[in-house]
C-alpha cells in the first residue's frame, strides 16, 4: 500500500515538472511564428515603387512662381490657353519683355511658332541693364531682334533637358543650360526663377538676367 502511494506521488511530481516545460515550448513556437509572419520578405520590400523624381518638376517651379497671379489670364491656367506672346502680355512680371517683342515686331512670329521654348527675362532682369543702354537697344530694331530671338529655342525643353544641354536658338547661335532638380542656369549667367510654364504653343522658363548672343 505504501509502495503504491509512493509511485503515485512520484508520477504527480514528474507531471508537474513536465507541464511548465511543455507550455513554455508552445509559447516559444507561437512567438516565433508571429514574428516570422510580421517580417516583410525581400520580395515584398522590392515591390514598393521608388519615388519618381520627374514628378517634382512636371509643373511650374521656382521662387518667382509665387508672383504669378492665382487666377485670370495671367495665371498658369490662363497662360496655358494663349500663344506665348499673348500669354506673356498677361503676366505683369514680363511687361518689359512684351514691350520689346512688340517693338521688334515679333508678336506674330512667336504666337504662330510651334513647340518652342522661350527663356523670358523678368522686368527685374531688364532693369539690370543701364537705362541709357536699354533705351538704345529698344530703339534699334535689328539689335533688339537679335537679342530677343536668342532667347528662343525651336523645341520644347522639359526640366530634364535643362540639366546639361546646348541648344540652337532662332538667332542662329547656341545657348547652354545646366542644373538639376528645381535649380537651373542658362549660359552660367542667368537663373531660371520660374520654370516649366506652359502656353498654348511654347514652354516658358522665366529667367533673372537678359541673355546676350555670343
Amino acid at each position: 500500500m505504501n509502495t503504491l502511494r509512493i509511485r503515485r506521488a512520484a508520477i504527480a511530481v514528474a507531471a508537474a515538472a513536465v507541464l511548465p516545460l511543455s507550455l513554455t515550448a508552445c509559447s516559444s513556437d507561437d512567438s516565433s511564428d508571429t514574428k516570422a509572419d510580421s517580417t516583410p520578405t525581400a520580395a515584398e520590400e522590392k515591390s514598393t515603387p521608388p519615388a519618381d523624381d520627374a514628378s517634382m518638376t512636371d509643373k511650374p517651379f521656382g521662387p518667382a512662381c509665387a508672383g504669378v497671379p492665382a487666377d485670370g489670364a495671367g495665371s498658369f491656367d490662363g497662360m496655358a490657353k494663349d500663344p506665348v506672346a499673348t500669354a506673356a502680355s498677361n503676366n505683369p512680371e514680363l511687361s518689359t519683355l512684351v514691350t520689346a517683342v512688340k517693338k521688334a515686331g515679333l508678336v506674330d512670329t512667336l504666337n504662330n511658332a510651334k513647340n518652342i521654348t522661350v527663356f523670358a527675362p523678368t522686368n527685374a532682369a531688364f532693369a539690370k541693364i543701364p537705362k541709357a543702354d536699354l533705351d538704345k537697344v529698344l530703339a534699334d530694331k535689328a539689335t533688339l531682334t537679335k537679342i530677343l530671338t536668342y532667347h528662343v529655342v525651336g523645341e520644347k525643353l522639359a526640366p530634364k533637358q535643362l540639366e546639361k544641354g546646348t541648344y540652337p536658338t532662332l538667332q542662329k547661335s547656341t545657348l547652354t543650360t545646366a542644373g538639376s532638380g528645381e535649380s537651373y542656369s542658362v549660359n552660367d549667367t542667368s537663373k531660371v526663377v520660374c520654370g516649366n510654364v506652359p502656353t498654348a504653343n511654347a514652354t516658358v522658363h522665366i529667367i533673372d538676367t537678359v541673355l546676350m548672343p555670343k
